[in-house]
C-alpha cells in the first residue's frame, strides 16, 4: 500500500514582508523615516504576540541619559516589580529546576539596583602525583619518559665571560701619561691644540699616529707635523689697555668682558705689526691673566695656547709689573707712612689662603705709589697684600708684562703682539 504525502503550499507573503532587492539592483531603495520604522516594529510585534496568543507587552519605559541611565517611569518602583514573562517555555523537555539553577536570582538593593551575586570559586584540582603519571603512561603503551638533556650554554653569556683580545698596536696604552699633557708640559701646545692636533693627525708617537686619549711612558719620542705649527704661527696675541668698568673673563653681575672691545675701530692706530682684523681673531681668544674690574691697564688676550701657559702656568716665572697709588690708613703723628717693616714684609713673609707668596719687589715710586712687581697672580693679589698692612688701595695699573710694556697704548684700544716680540 503506497501512502502518498501531500506538501502545504507557504502561505501568502504578508502585506510588508516583500523580500527586499538584491544588493546591487538597480531598483532605488528608499530609506524609512524613523516614524515609519517604529510603527514598522509595532506591527511586527502585535503579530508576533497574535501568533503566540498572548498579549501585547506594555511599551518599554523611556530612558533618560541625564538621570545615569535610569528609567523614567514612575510606573514601577524598582526594576524587580517588572511584568513576569508569560511566553511559553520552548524546551519542555528540560526540567524546570535545571532552568531555575542555570543563573541565581539578583537580590535588589534599597535604591532598586540589583547586587551582583557573589562568584563561585572553581573547584581546586588536585595535581597527579609520579606514581598515577607513571600509570597514565603506562597504560597508554608509553614507556619511560628520557632524562633530561644537559641545556646548551647560551652564546651571549658565553661572549660575555670570553677574554677580550689584545690591544692593537697605537691604541691609548693604559700606563703612563697622557699625550696631552705631556705635549703641554714640553712646551710644544696647550691642552685643547695638542688635541686639536692628535684629532687632525699631526702628531705621531714612536713613529705611528697617535689618537686622543692615549698615554705615553717617559721614554715614547713625540713628532709633531710642520702643518701644526704653520697653522700654530697664524694665532694672534691681543694687548688690550683695559678700562675700568670690564672683566677679564666671563661677563658678571652685568659688567662686559673686555674681549667686546677688540674691533676694528678700537685698533691702535700706532700698531706696527702689519696685521689686519679679521673677525675669525676672536676665535678661542682667551685671557692670560686677570685685572680686576676697578683695576687698568695691560691685558693679554691670545689665541695660542703657548702664550697662555708661558703667562699663567703654574711654573710661570714671568713679571708683572704694577703702579699702586695707596693711602696709609694706620698713620699717626710719629708714624705717617708705612713702617720699613711693613715694607719688608709686602717683599716677602705674607701668606694668602694658607699659601705662602712668592718673593715679590715692592719699592716706593714716588710719596703715594708703589710699585710691585710679581711672579705670580692670585685673585686680588695686591689688594689683599696691602690690606694686611694698613694700605688702601686707591688706583691700580698694570704698566709691564715680561719684557712687553703697555707703553703709550690709550686706554680702550688694543694692538697686536708684534712678532720681534717676546713676554720672556
Amino acid at each position: 500500500m503506497v501512502t502518498l504525502k501531500l506538501k502545504k503550499s507557504p502561505p501568502p507573503p504578508e502585506p510588508g514582508s516583500e523580500r527586499r532587492p538584491a544588493r546591487g539592483s538597480s531598483a532605488p531603495r528608499r530609506r524609512p523615516t524613523l516614524a515609519e520604522a517604529q510603527a514598522a516594529r509595532a506591527e511586527a510585534a502585535e503579530r508576533r504576540d497574535d501568533r503566540e496568543g498572548r498579549p501585547m507587552a506594555p511599551p518599554a519605559p523611556q530612558r533618560d541619559g541625564r538621570n545615569g541611565g535610569r528609567s523614567t517611569d514612575r510606573g514601577f518602583e524598582a526594576r524587580g516589580d517588572r511584568q513576569p514573562d508569560r511566553r511559553p517555555d520552548r524546551r519542555p523537555d528540560r526540567p524546570a529546576e535545571a532552568r531555575s539553577d542555570r543563573r541565581p536570582p539578583r537580590a535588589a538593593s534599597a535604591g532598586g539596583d540589583f547586587e551582583r551575586a557573589p562568584s563561585r570559586a572553581p573547584a581546586a584540582r588536585s595535581r597527579p602525583d609520579e606514581t598515577e603519571r607513571r600509570e597514565r603512561r603506562d597504560s597508554r603503551g608509553e614507556g619511560p619518559r628520557p632524562a633530561a638533556q644537559p641545556r646548551r650554554p647560551d652564546p651571549a653569556a658565553q661572549q660575555a665571560h670570553t677574554p677580550l683580545p689584545p690591544a692593537p698596536a697605537g691604541a691609548p696604552v693604559a700606563e703612563g701619561e697622557r699625550l696631552s699633557k705631556r705635549m703641554t708640559a714640553l712646551g710644544l701646545a696647550s691642552r685643547r691644540e695638542a688635541d686639536e692636533w692628535i684629532e687632525a693627525g699631526w702628531v705621531k708617537v714612536d713613529g705611528r699616529m697617535a689618537v686622543l686619549g692615549q698615554r705615553v711612558g717617559p721614554q715614547a719620542h713625540i713628532e709633531i707635523d710642520p702643518a701644526a705649527h704653520r697653522e700654530q704661527a697664524q694665532r694672534v696675541t691681543v694687548l688690550l689697555h683695559k678700562p675700568i668698568g670690564y672683566v677679564s673673563g666671563q661677563a658678571e653681575d652685568g659688567y662686559e668682558p673686555a674681549v667686546v672691545l677688540v674691533r676694528p675701530e678700537n685698533q691702535w692706530s700706532e700698531d706696527r705689526s702689519g696685521l689686519r682684523w679679521h673677525p675669525g681673531h676672536l676665535r678661542h681668544l682667551a685671557p692670560a691673566g686677570r685685572l680686576d674690574i676697578d683695576s687698568t691697564g695691560l691685558l693679554v688676550l691670545t689665541q695660542d695656547g703657548r702664550v697662555a701657559r708661558q703667562l699663567i702656568g703654574d711654573d710661570s716665572e714671568v713679571e708683572k709689573e704694577y703702579l699702586v697709588r695707596v693711602r696709609y690708613s694706620r698713620a699717626t703723628p710719629q708714624q705717617p707712612q708705612l713702617p720699613e717693616a711693613d715694607l719688608a714684609l709686602l717683599n716677602h713673609g705674607l701668606a694668602l689662603d694658607g699659601h705662602r707668596l712668592r718673593p715679590a719687589r715692592v719699592s716706593w715710586a714716588n710719596e703715594d705709589q708703589l710699585r710691585f712687581v710679581l711672579r705670580e697672580g692670585r685673585k686680588r693679589q695686591i689688594r689683599r697684600m696691602c690690606e694686611a698692612v694698613g694700605l688702601e688701595v686707591l688706583a691700580l695699573k698694570r704698566v709691564r708684562i715680561g719684557s712687553v710694556p703697555l707703553g703709550h697704548l690709550p686706554p680702550g684700544q688694543w694692538r697686536f703682539l708684534r712678532r720681534d716680540e717676546f713676554f720672556a
